[in-house]
């Protein structure tokens, strides 16, 4: 029986009637999505219209822009269940104060996705760098297989367009987020931990507690599953070690150098060096129960943290049960995330020509580290002229004040940065905490700080040249800039 229409027990809320707060943003839209294939009546709310929202409408949910306690009528009668993300939604918004109320269950996000993948084979991915893409790569690969998975992305495939799907498999895919230490609500049957790296400190107070939180992730781990770490992170690696100390049955994937630094943990998939004329890009060795097999394909996309990644996704497949072959020509075949590395045209013609601009979601450090030396591989490919120019927005005061440093040495590694003012988000501001920090701290002398967000198109395409690649970086309205920058280098934009 599907639990949108399973009777609701003491210790079950009733699916039937869903409303969820903050519909429109990527984990909860996808759920919505879910709920909407399964029969269920969902109604919600958001701030803005979207595109995404216009399909969910589509769908069949009635959705409402602004938050007031009269959307819980959107459905004609009250919700049996109300969902929100605390993160995003402040707790004094009027639709979950009226829930409260009416005495309406209101759960956080994981807990319906927890819901929505009883009964399936749940492969979780976690990491604090790569969820979104590992997952993606994971469930292309699987529907390259044969598989129909169900799934839940914080992203949009470019491969299909969507970030949900309810499948005919028994394989349920998701993105499993720590922000909050929501991950611990999931049961996973095989867990992946792409990197450990201290992040959310304005929930976790210290980096030991966030590593923490993973080694609890760990223990989740239904009884005959699997916990699979990345070999080339040792913060990853030490988790599994831990885990396996513990009874937990790990596996690990990276490079031979990663397997060799970790010997503790089997190396069940293992990217081997590129050769000189080797038809494919990326090589990996999979031994898994004892049994040997080389699976190669190519990716569309760079980096090497996404070579990782692939790994990942192929040995999660194979735990999974599918053909590794197979999985492997998926791989071949993804196209990538939107906002990860996405690109967004390249001018034609005029004195800019060939300058390319390129979209991602990186807002940490490290994330911004590895898209501007992916960045650095494309631009190799023009010439020894061609530079690579960013234009970041830092995410959260918090995090903008916790790491200032380490943005500012990864931004060095592009040849230009334009830095935003901070997205705030949810926080309030910090005294003495903007762009301007970060770039106070550079020793790029052409980085500059550009407080008009307005201005910032203009700012970015005067310092373009020909074969230059560009790239919007953040996580808040930066995206929102990739066409007009190419507007501008299309106009031929001069300082």
């Amino acid at each position: 029986m599907d639990l949108c229409t399973a009777p609701a027990t003491t210790d079950r809320p009733d699916y039937s009637r869903v409303h969820l707060v903050g519909i429109g943003g990527a984990g909860m839209s996808g759920l919505a999505h879910i709920l909407c294939s399964r029969g269920a009546v969902v109604t919600g709310s958001d701030v803005k219209d979207s595109a995404v929202v216009e399909a969910l409408r589509a769908q069949g949910a009635r959705i409402a822009i602004g938050h007031d306690a009269a959307n819980l009528l959107l459905g004609g009668q009250h919700p049996t269940a109300v969902v929100t993300s605390f993160a995003a939604i402040p707790k004094d918004n009027p639709e979950l104060a009226r829930a409260a109320e009416l005495g309406i269950p209101v759960l956080r996000r994981s807990d319906l996705l927890a819901e929505l993948m009883e009964g399936k084979t749940q492969i979780l991915l976690a990491g604090t760098h790569g969820k979104t893409s590992t997952t993606s790569m994971t469930v292309v690969a699987l529907q390259a297989a044969g598989w129909d998975p169900s799934y839940a992305i914080g992203g949009q495939l470019t491969h299909g367009g969507t970030n949900a799907h309810h499948g005919a498999s028994d394989a349920f895919v998701a993105e499993a987020d720590e922000s909050d230490a929501s991950l611990l609500r999931y049961a996973p049957d095989i867990a992946v931990i792409t990197n450990i790296e201290p992040d959310h400190l304005d929930y976790f107070g210290t980096p030991e507690a966030y590593y923490r939180v993973f080694d609890d992730f760990a223990d989740t781990i239904t009884p005959g599953g699997h916990l699979v770490v990345c070999l080339d992170d040792d913060h990853a690696a030490a988790c599994g070690e831990r885990a396996a100390a513990r009874g937990v049955h790990v596996l690990g994937y990276g490079t031979p150098a990663g397997a060799a630094a970790h010997p503790a943990i089997p190396a069940a998939a293992t990217i081997a060096p590129n050769q000189a004329g080797q038809a494919e890009d990326i090589v990996v060795d999979l031994c898994l129960d004892g049994a040997r097999q080389r699976v190669s394909y190519a990716l569309s996309i760079p980096g090497a943290h996404m070579v990782l990644n692939s790994a990942a996704a192929l040995l999660a497949g194979a735990l999974a049960g599918a053909d590794p072959q197979r999985l492997g020509e998926g791989l071949r075949s993804f196209g990538g995330v939107r906002r990860r590395f996405e690109h967004k045209g390249t001018v034609a013609s005029g004195p800019k020509a060939g300058a390319s601009v390129y979209d991602d979601y990186a807002h940490h450090p490290t994330e911004v580290a590895a898209v501007l030396r992916a960045a650095r591989e494309k631009v190799s490919e023009r010439g020894d002229a061609a530079k690579v120019i960013v234009c970041f927005q830092p995410h959260l005061y918090s995090r903008t004040l916790a790491f200032a440093e380490e943005f500012a040495a990864a931004l060095g590694l592009a040849d230009t940065a334009v830095v935003l003012d901070v997205f705030g988000a949810r926080e309030e501001p910090i005294a003495g905490v903007d762009g301007a920090l970060l770039v106070s701290k550079m020793e790029n002398d052409t980085a500059v700080f550009e407080p008009d967000f307005d201005a910032a198109p203009r700012r970015v395409a005067q310092l373009c040249a020909p074969g230059d690649v560009v790239i919007t970086m953040g996580a808040g309205s930066v995206t929102a800039l990739g066409e007009r920058i190419l507007a501008e280098l299309a106009a031929g934009a001069e300082a």
